[in-house]
């Protein structure tokens, strides 16, 4: 017999003030027009995609659920479990308070960072979701209306033969003629049969030679017809980074993502004001303090956030506003089913700011099948005006894709 995770004592309960429950903070007035709801019962389930992806929904004694998603990987859903006693019996609408509620109560358990946030991004998602259809409003109303009816897209790429220039051109070219992206990435830290050492992060010339070779037969082949980023998932030192940046000035590039690792923003700081070439960053970092010292300090020209990953769709609009401040563009990492997607794109719908959205799973075949509606097409995404998300689970495709050992959540 597992763990109950959602009996787990809560000292913090016993001695400090962290507590912004309804009860706790008098919020007892009853509001009218339906919106006297509560919350009944949280559950998750884990989706096997090209990432583990933990599924959220969150239920109602009005008979209405909402369904989120959390930024993949073990701990979520434990997380989630420990957390659902802090919301049952609240009302859904208070999101930001509801949030912060959860935030206090977990900051012993690590609320800054990490996957606490993550699992509370996944509740957050999920209650948009809920009190957009309790509202009957679609989820970018709750966060301020809407800049535009559709988003753009970004397809990370892939093929078998990652280091190969030619194999990468050839699948740039094909995802815009075939598939219809006019906005692409591709990875950069892949094994270019120069390393020396693979962990001191230093690039030898022969590798940043072969770095830029990839750069310029993707971006001469596709040409005008698509923009272009390229990841480096945080490996290199700054003195490489700052020499491959360098670099790579000739060249169309959208931008240079993650090129240092996202501990030391000093560093990040110096790599991006020692080049044009644009620089991207923040999916490592998390909430809106993570993230304020790279747009302070200018020391990215995109910020990429992850919605279900930084503290939510209310957060990202948060660092979507800090942005803003600093005239920097939103590029949202993703790497989520198609109902953390949607999310991201009622946050992109919303803020004013907003660059694109990522799309990590174009080669698995079923990704759109796990909801009912259409997502994306001809690279944009439309905005639903449909009540929450705007996207409904096939259960049958969830139950048919779940994580081995993983049980389904109770159809809403």
């Amino acid at each position: 017999m597992g763990v109950d995770y959602a009996d787990l004592r809560d000292p913090n309960a016993e001695y400090t003030m962290r507590d912004l429950s309804a009860e706790t903070m008098q919020v007892t007035r009853e509001r009218g027009g339906g919106r006297d709801v509560e919350i009944t019962d949280v559950q998750t389930t884990m989706v096997d995609g090209n990432f583990p992806w933990t599924l959220v929904r969150i239920y109602t004694d009005a008979s209405i659920a909402g369904t989120g998603e959390a930024y993949w990987g073990a701990g979520a859903p434990e997380l989630i479990e420990r957390m659902a006693p802090f919301l049952e019996g609240e009302n859904p609408l208070d999101i930001d308070r509801l949030t912060e509620h959860l935030v206090q109560k977990m900051s012993g358990e690590g609320s800054i960072g990490g996957v606490t946030v993550t699992a509370i991004s996944g509740i957050e998602v999920a209650l948009h979701d809920l009190v957009g259809k309790i509202l009957e409003v679609p989820a970018y109303q709750l966060l301020g209306g809407k800049y535009r009816d559709e988003v753009r897209v970004y397809c990370d790429c892939h093929t078998e033969a990652e280091a190969d220039p030619i194999a990468c051109a050839d699948e740039a070219e094909r995802v815009v003629d075939e598939l219809g992206y006019d906005a692409l990435k591709f990875d950069l830290d892949v094994p270019s049969g120069h390393e020396k050492d693979r962990a001191n992060r230093h690039l030898r010339s022969p590798e940043i030679e072969h770095k830029t070779s990839i750069v310029e037969a993707v971006t001469q082949r596709v040409g005008s017809r698509a923009d272009v980023a390229f990841d480096c998932h945080w490996t290199f030192s700054g003195g490489s980074a700052k020499r491959l940046a360098k670099r790579l000035e000739e060249y169309d590039v959208w931008w240079l993502e993650d090129p240092v690792p996202p501990e030391n923003h000093d560093v990040q700081r110096e790599v991006t004001q020692s080049t044009t070439t644009p620089v991207a960053a923040g999916e490592n970092v998390y909430r809106t303090h993570g993230q304020r010292r790279l747009l302070e300090e200018q020391a990215v020209d995109i910020i990429a956030p992850d919605m279900p990953k930084v503290g939510g769709m209310r957060e990202t609009r948060k660092i979507a506003d800090l942005a803003d401040l600093y005239y920097v563009p939103v590029a949202m990492h993703n790497v989520a089913s198609p109902v953390a997607t949607m999310g991201s794109v009622h946050v992109g719908a919303a803020i004013s700011n907003t660059l694109a959205v990522e799309y990590h799973s174009y080669e698995l075949g079923w990704w759109e099948d796990l909801v009912e509606e259409d997502v994306i097409e001809d690279g944009y995404i439309e905005v639903p005006e449909e009540p929450g998300l705007g996207v409904t689970l096939d259960m049958d495709v969830v139950e048919e894709q779940m994580v081995e050992g993983e049980e389904l959540f109770d159809e809403a």
